[in-house]
């Protein structure tokens, strides 16, 4: 029997099955795995991003960030960090595949059948390779399992019904947020991070200078104000962008932009035409090494210490 039996992807707040590798076993045993599966997918959004559960025959193990969650079921003899590994390397191929509004709207189970086949090439290549190819790859796992041990469930856990244990109540968890590694931090983006800062000071002590002497508060004085202060969070929160991950980063580095745009605009009586160019040339530069540094596709360096990958 392989060490990978079976292995799916689920939408996390219904348990929604999205793609599945082809199943061919019919023993009993796993049958009842299966059910177990399905049940503990459809509660998925309440347990940590990762975890495991062990029957006398078969151990399911899951993984989960965002709204995409993997699970699979595998003989006793697979490593945990193994397993983890290949919930990581299919949560990644689906993610980068699929956009995430197409995800959300997905109505019927099994809506990405074309990732079926991936599926199966990536569980083909956890089964059939040696363990040293694998070495590299399952190490990092092993190191982050120590740092943050996955939770153990119980097959009471995976046999409750819409989520209640026998006692009719509901199994407690915390969820942690999903923590992404970035891309390692470049010259130019350093750079950018400097200037926005600089750019944010100076709209900073403009906006507060003349809320301090305004003698009179007027409706275009309170916009200058605010044309100022404006530009300050913006350029203060693309600072924030650039070094952590968040959800829907584009669209945030879009809104940031527009905002610092509108706001020089806004002030072009206050600054002249090469300030305004300056502050919007940062903004600009900014948003650049924003959708540039991404979050780390550790699947790609696993596949390159296993020698090339699927």
């Amino acid at each position: 029997m392989s060490v990978i039996v079976f292995a799916c992807v689920v939408r996390v707040r219904d348990g929604l099955p999205l793609s599945a590798s082809t199943d061919f076993y019919q023993a009993q045993e796993f049958l009842a795995c299966r059910r177990r599966l399905k049940a503990l997918a459809s509660r998925l959004a309440q347990y940590p991003g990762r975890g495991s559960a062990q029957s006398p025959d078969f151990s399911i193990y899951f993984s989960s960030a965002g709204d995409v969650g993997c699970l699979a079921i595998c003989s006793l003899r697979c490593p945990a960090a193994m397993a983890f590994c290949f919930l990581e390397t299919l949560w990644w191929d689906f993610t980068t595949s699929y956009d995430p509004t197409r995800i959300r709207l997905a109505s019927r189970p099994y809506a990405f059948l074309e990732f079926d086949s991936v599926i199966q090439k990536t569980k083909w290549h956890f089964n059939c390779v040696s363990s040293a190819q694998l070495r590299s790859s399952v190490e990092k796992i092993q190191e982050e399992l120590q740092f943050l041990p996955p939770t153990i469930l119980t097959l009471e856990d995976t046999d409750t019904a819409n989520g209640t244990l026998a006692n009719g109540h509901a199994p407690a968890y915390s969820e942690p947020a999903p923590n992404f590694r970035m891309e390692p931090v470049t010259a130019l983006g350093v750079l950018s991070l400097v200037l926005n800062i600089m750019c944010a000071a100076l709209n900073l002590i403009r906006g507060v200078h003349l809320a301090e002497h305004s003698v009179q508060v007027t409706p275009e004085e309170i916009g200058n104000i605010l044309a100022f202060l404006i530009p300050f969070t913006a350029c203060m929160f693309q600072c924030y962008l650039y070094l952590f991950y968040s959800p829907a980063r584009t669209a945030k580095a879009a809104l940031g932009l527009l905002s610092i745009c509108l706001g020089n605009a806004y002030l072009h009586g206050l600054r002249n035409l090469w300030q305004i160019l300056f502050h919007v040339g940062v903004a600009f530069l900014a948003s650049h090494q924003i959708l540039r540094r991404r979050p780390r596709e550790r699947e790609r360096e696993r596949r390159g210490a296993c020698g090339g990958g699927v």
